[in-house]
């Protein structure tokens, strides 16, 4: 592990509270604060990689846990995605409550920017998949009193907002149709209420709707390049363009599948790739566009890596590859303080 001071870090994406969800724990709360060892994140493991915080998703599972064959899966219905969208987000404040001060769930970048300087651990709420709120957005208005500030209208199947794209690859993203008109309608409150739109999931006609639509700058908070990994959750140049014009960011993901140019799950993938991702779109659309999105307890990363405590490899690949230390500054932590503050207006 190199010896170099710890470089800060916010990551876009990862799914910690799914996997609180899980059964056989007895108390994850305690587990995450007190270090556990399941998954790739806790507070401990966090401390000792310079996890700083980020984007902690709530995700509800399809009821039926395996695609169709042709890649889709089935949204659950909207009354058990609220019931579960709750009960995660009672997870996620209760890590703060529980902390004794480690932990501040932060609602504007001023918040996160003194979390970062004053090493406090700083989780963002964020909803993947928005199959918890009615087409009345009634629900959004009252997550987001609570602390919502991130919410990606799809997870990779088709809702009442718009349509995911499937898990395929080698395939473009460009399958299906785009927006409803309820997701439209969620687009603009979206941009009202100052919520980060995460296009990461969305398939390309949703994401060029919502390019037209929308106001804020466009984000994928963790997704790769297509020209180097061909699966139909990553961006082709076009889309990359956009968000660069639009002055957004992609978070670069770590799992495998996404990562590889042969769509192969294996945990033997070299970390080298992920810094190949960050060089890509760097070059493409600026290093100011380029961030970190992990999807850590949400997809499977490279053993390299294994988990939040071995991100200073990454860091230290980056400074390998000729990176300077303000762009690993930038796409560690700067880029999403700046484009949180310009989408949050704070």
């Amino acid at each position: 592990m190199p010896d170099s001071p710890l470089v800060p870090i916010i990551d876009g994406h990862n799914d910690v509270l799914l996997r609180m969800m899980q059964p056989g724990q007895d108390d994850p709360v305690a587990g995450f604060l007190e270090g556990e060892g399941r998954g790739h994140i806790d507070l401990p493991r966090a401390k000792a990689g310079g996890l700083a915080g980020g984007l902690f998703a709530i995700f509800v599972p399809s009821p039926h846990h395996r695609p169709d064959a042709d890649g889709n899966f089935v949204a659950p219905e909207q009354a058990s995605a609220l019931n579960q969208t709750l009960a995660m987000a009672r997870k996620f404040f209760e890590l703060e409550a529980r902390s004794q001060g480690q932990i501040k769930v932060c609602r504007n970048s001023i918040e996160l920017q003194a979390c970062i300087e004053q090493s406090i651990f700083a989780p963002v709420l964020h909803i993947e998949g928005a199959e918890g709120i009615g087409e009345d957005l009634d629900a959004l208005h009252v997550l987001h009193q609570a602390g919502l500030r991130s919410l990606g209208p799809v997870w990779s199947r088709p809702n009442i907002f718009a349509h995911g794209v499937p898990f395929r690859v080698p395939h473009s993203p460009d399958i299906g149709p785009g927006l409803t008109d309820a997701g439209r309608a969620l687009v603009r409150i979206c941009n009202h209420l100052k919520i980060l739109i995460d296009l990461s999931h969305m398939n390309e006609q949703g994401f060029w709707d919502t390019a037209r639509l929308s106001d804020a700058p466009l984000v994928a908070t963790h997704s790769n390049a297509h020209a180097l990994s061909p699966h139909s959750r990553n961006l082709t140049d076009r889309q990359l363009d956009a968000i660069g014009e639009s002055k957004g960011l992609v978070g670069i993901n770590y799992g495998v599948l996404f990562l590889r140019d042969d769509g192969v799950r294996n945990l033997d993938t070299p970390l080298q790739i992920v810094v190949d991702h960050i060089r890509y779109i760097a070059d493409r659309i600026g290093i100011e566009r380029v961030a970190l999105g992990s999807d850590f307890d949400g997809t499977t990363v490279p053993n390299e890596l294994k988990d939040a405590a071995g991100l200073p490899r990454l860091i230290e690949l980056m400074r390998q590859n000729g990176f300077d230390q303000i762009s690993i500054e930038r796409v560690a932590y700067r880029n999403w303080l700046d484009v949180l503050a310009r989408t949050w207006g704070n």
